[in-house]
């Protein structure tokens, strides 16, 4: 195992601050005093899913050197983690789930006692890795990360678009960064960091982090590449993907990766994203991350995106032709001022993350793309939320904001209802006065963990005028209580009321709406979104042949009539179910078709299982999990 060559101030004076064309990099170092957070000691910001103490003793800084083995399919390598410790501090509790710890040692090659505890396997909280400080600063851990790591997708090259060089992508959040980075893996201990990785060539290596430098050429088939972060973020930012990739540009800090078979299609589709970042910064505030890069990932990735710092990662499913979907990128931009900039400390109040950044993805859609799409899109949400309240019942406690986070409801509520709190509050004080509030909400707590309770105390600190706009804002209801208050902003209702006309005049009379193919994505969605659920196999067909359901380009559109065929077993659809589940491991997509399978009994059942059994161990570690359980496996 090989600790760092050098600090990462004696590295960068010895190499070039430029790079090739296809990784633009900052021309300037970190600064040597790095930024260290604040930790949360309030009740309701201790966070339950990690063994960390950070009160007591916390990671400031993780310093990576790490290998990748494809063949192997194992990463492997040293952390050396800085250490901030309260006077009288002897020891210091890490996360670890699976990690291999074959040695460590303070900074000056001391070796250092430590205790791998038991592993408590409920969601995924894995095992204490427990050192004894002895005086130590700094902690140099020898390690390999298991063959299993759920945070780690290795991917074969027939599972690329490529299909000749294999790939990796990791996947973070919530808690999976234990199961490769020996660190407290908590949203609320933020952490700047740094890595140098080696890959095979050709393959190329991108991080969360900006490249430093042409990666190196080793000599021995291999490259080694440089990455900084030097802002603090929660642990489950730090992210990592590798294969056979290119850069493309799209503005002056803005650009995508993707396989050379993908790059063309991805480029087009992502070219707004320049102005996406001018428009958000408009609304609250500069971008303060340098760059904004996205890669396109194969289509096993489990999520639609994910927010990772400076490089966020996209599922080629969003790819329609027609920037139809392009809401995705907004929503993963919107996540560099909430989430990545201003934190939850608890997974519990997830909402804060993603409710605030669903509300910006919006305005960010209708600032890019108009108030009419904006408008449809948050009627679609705004439906969502009512079909999971008629679920689940509007008073399961889980349909509150602010949880205990053991509530698994899907995106109605931390993204949809949390993003018409918002909208709620904007409607009630006016847009002038609500967007001034939320810059200065991300300004006061940038590189910050926050709570609920923070977020309510500041409301009313610095946005509420007087008792009557309380009462008329009822934030207390909105946040810690379930259901859905009666002060919520609905969406206009004239948004989708030639869709909704149409739907009525299906169910009246069978007519399909010649208009379809000249709708927008959203009003497509609609539509088939509100269809009668039963349904023949005359009329399905009839739909299919009216509308190209079964050939169209957007994912979004062919899930909902691949779901709506399976709840009416029509066998036609059957072998596009099983290619399409082959294909693509988004979760999103994937578990609802499965649980669709399951739930038609003797039909569904056996089409279920064996479909499973050929798709499953090519499912990310997220993806396998949701159809596990719905599927009652559990091995």
């Amino acid at each position: 195992m090989r600790r760092l060559a050098a600090p990462l101030a004696l590295l960068l004076a010895s190499t070039a601050c430029t790079t090739m064309e296809a990784a633009p990099a900052a021309t300037s170092g970190p600064v040597a005093d790095r930024m260290v957070s604040p930790i949360l000691t309030s009740p309701e910001a201790v966070d339950s899913s990690t063994h960390a103490q950070p009160q007591v003793a916390r990671v400031t800084h993780v310093a990576l050197d790490l290998d990748l083995d494809f063949d192997a399919r194992r990463v492997g390598g040293v952390a050396v983690l800085d250490v901030l410790a309260s006077p009288g501090a002897k020891e210091i509790v890490l996360d670890s789930n699976g990690l291999e710890i074959a040695r460590i040692t303070d900074g000056a090659d001391r070796e250092l006692a430590y205790e791998l505890g038991a592993m408590v396997d409920a969601g995924g909280k894995g095992a204490p890795l427990t050192v004894q400080l002895d005086g130590a600063t700094s902690l140099r851990i020898e390690y390999r990360a298991p063959a299993d790591a759920s945070a780690l997708q290795w991917l074969s090259p027939e599972q690329t678009a490529g299909g000749e060089h294999p790939f990796l992508f990791s996947q973070g959040q919530a808690i999976l960064n234990r199961t490769w980075i020996p660190t407290q893996d908590s949203p609320g201990i933020r952490q700047t960091w740094e890595a140098r990785i080696t890959a095979p060539k050709p393959l190329d290596v991108v991080m969360s982090g900006v490249r430093w430098g042409e990666p190196e050429d080793l000599g021995n088939g291999r490259r080694a590449f440089t990455f900084v972060m030097d802002k603090p973020v929660p642990p489950y930012l730090i992210a990592i993907a590798a294969g056979d990739i290119e850069f493309r540009a799209i503005g002056p800090r803005t650009g995508v990766w993707a396989e050379p078979s993908v790059i063309d299609r991805a480029h087009a589709e992502v070219a707004d994203t320049e102005a996406m970042v001018v428009e958000a910064e408009k609304l609250y505030g500069e971008y303060r991350w340098g760059r904004y890069d996205m890669i396109v990932l194969p289509p096993a990735f489990p999520y639609g995106g994910m927010e990772n710092p400076v490089m966020t990662f996209l599922t080629p499913t969003f790819i329609a032709g027609d920037r139809s979907n392009n809401g995705l990128v907004a929503h993963e931009l919107a996540h560099s001022w909430s989430g990545n900039l201003v934190t939850n400390a608890v997974w519990g109040d997830s909402w804060l993350n993603e409710g605030v950044t669903t509300y910006f993805e919006n305005r960010i859609v209708e600032a890019v793309y108009g108030k009419q799409r904006a408008e449809q899109e948050a009627a679609l949400m705004y439906a969502n939320i009512l079909d999971t309240l008629a679920e689940v019942g509007a008073d399961a406690p889980g349909t509150a904001l602010s949880t205990d986070g053991g509530y698994e409801l899907g995106s109605a509520i931390a993204y949809d209802k949390g993003a018409f709190f918002l909208r709620t509050v904007e409607n009630i004080v006016g847009r002038e006065r609500f967007d001034a509030w939320l810059r200065q909400w991300f300004d006061n707590h940038a590189f910050q963990p926050a709570t609920s309770e923070m977020f309510h105390e500041d409301m009313m600190a610095n946005l509420v005028r007087g008792d009557a706009e309380a009462e008329a804002l009822m934030l207390r209801e909105w946040i810690f209580e379930p259901g859905l208050p009666d002060n919520v902003a609905r969406p206009d209702p004239a948004a989708f009321a030639a869709v909704d006309g149409a739907v009525e005049a299906y169910k009246a009379t069978g007519a399909i709406p010649a208009a379809y193919a000249g709708w927008t994505a959203a009003e497509q969605m609609r539509f088939l979104d509100n269809l009668p659920a039963d349904l023949s196999a005359g009329q399905l067909a009839a739909l299919d042949t009216a509308l190209g359901l079964s050939s169209t380009g957007n994912n979004e559109i062919l899930f909902l009539w691949l779901e709506m065929a399976l709840e009416n077993r029509y066998e036609p659809a059957v072998p596009q179910v099983e290619s399409f589940l082959a294909e693509v491991g988004r979760a999103k997509f994937v578990r609802p078709l499965f649980a669709v399978l399951w739930d038609e009994g003797e039909w569904g059942r056996p089409i279920a299982t064996r479909i499973y059994a050929e798709t499953r161990s090519g499912y990310h570690a997220v993806t396998r999990a949701g159809v596990d359980r719905v599927l009652g496996r559990t091995d």
